[in-house]
């Protein structure tokens, strides 16, 4: 089991909200990349690009809604 790591250092505040409290609209989203081993994502212009297998498939923000890349697992969960 991996868990994903992320430098949050310039990452939105209202985001940080949305994935890290168990309240938040993102927070089940970021539950899953913890066990999914191809997964990995960077905090990019304070959103969070995450990527599967080198490939991105979804961009979160703080208050703009969430950019799709394209289909994936985890995009199904928003």
């Amino acid at each position: 089991m991996s868990r994903l790591t992320i430098d949050t250092t310039n990452m939105c505040s209202h985001l940080k909200k949305k994935l890290f409290e168990e309240s938040g609209e993102y927070h089940h989203i970021w539950t899953a990349m913890q066990v999914d081993e191809e997964v990995t994502a960077v905090v990019r212009s304070r959103q969070l690009h995450i990527y599967r297998n080198g490939r991105k498939v979804l961009v979160l923000a703080g208050k703009a809604a969430p950019k799709i890349i394209r289909e994936d697992r985890l995009c199904e969960m928003i």
